[in-house]
């Protein structure tokens, strides 16, 4: 049959990058452990399309795509998807982002109860032909926040609220990638409290003595996650955010930076 997508286009514009998105398929990640989890994965996966080619082949994304459910997706695994892009689409870059529902365990501080927190995060993968591969992947990690201001100032406790810290980070080649679990390990040390999907009454006990010795405004917190991702062997580039959820305004707190490091 004809291949329309393959004719001539006589407009002269090249496209960054074209694909599908929004697709969900089931993936498999690595642990810390040595194991792996399954998870949902939402996918966007783009090349780029030369000025002379009507239109790409996106047929050929959802081949390539599905040859990897059954295999866990790292670094490694994320540059052989782009490789095999650039070959079969003809591409001279190409592009893959995958989001997903990531479960860690986390232990009740006092009565060691374990219960699941899921973190969203996200791998983020480019390669061109004539560039290097580079892999970034983004973690979000809730926390608890306790206004230092409103500790000060109240005769009686302090207001606190929900947060969430997102980072995206990129390491030198060489380098390993942190795990997820010890990047949300780190990123919880640096708020007021992490938080813990099932508490008892001594755990909460604990949960909100903590946060009230370890106020934080969101600025501290965004600094001390900057000071925590510098001290990380191979890092080179990081950006990071932090975002409170406030409790007694109709309004949230934020805080970003980025940066190469040195």
């Amino acid at each position: 049959m004809k291949d329309i997508q393959s004719s001539v286009d006589s407009r002269g514009i090249a496209i960054q990058q074209v694909g599908v998105r929004e697709i969900h398929l089931p993936f498999r990640i690595r642990t810390k452990e040595g194991d792996v989890q399954q998870v949902l994965a939402q996918i966007c996966f783009t090349v780029s399309l030369p000025q002379e080619y009507k239109g790409t082949h996106m047929s050929r994304f959802m081949e390539i795509l599905n040859q990897w459910g059954d295999r866990p997706i790292a670094e490694p695994e994320m540059e052989a998807i782009l490789d095999e892009a650039l070959v079969r689409l003809s591409a001279a870059s190409a592009n893959i982002e995958i989001r997903f529902k990531y479960f860690i365990k986390k232990v009740a501080p006092v009565s060691g109860k374990a219960s699941l927190l899921d973190l969203d995060c996200c791998f983020y993968g480019s390669k061109g032909k004539d560039t290097r591969f580079v892999f970034e992947f983004r973690v979000d990690v809730p926390s608890t926040s306790l206004c230092p201001c409103s500790k000060s100032i109240s005769r009686y406790g302090a207001h606190n609220q929900r947060g969430v810290m997102r980072a995206r980070l990129r390491f030198r080649k060489g380098y390993e990638c942190i795990y997820i679990e010890d990047l949300a390990e780190l990123m919880e040390r640096q708020a007021s409290s992490p938080l813990y999907p099932l508490l008892k009454r001594e755990d909460e006990k604990y949960v909100t003595e903590h946060a009230y010795d370890n106020p934080k405004f969101v600025e501290d917190i965004l600094r001390d996650l900057v000071i925590a991702f510098r001290a990380l062997p191979g890092l080179e580039w990081f950006s990071v955010s932090c975002e409170n959820f406030e409790s007694i305004h109709n309004h949230n707190a934020y805080a970003s930076h980025e940066e190469q490091v040195v």
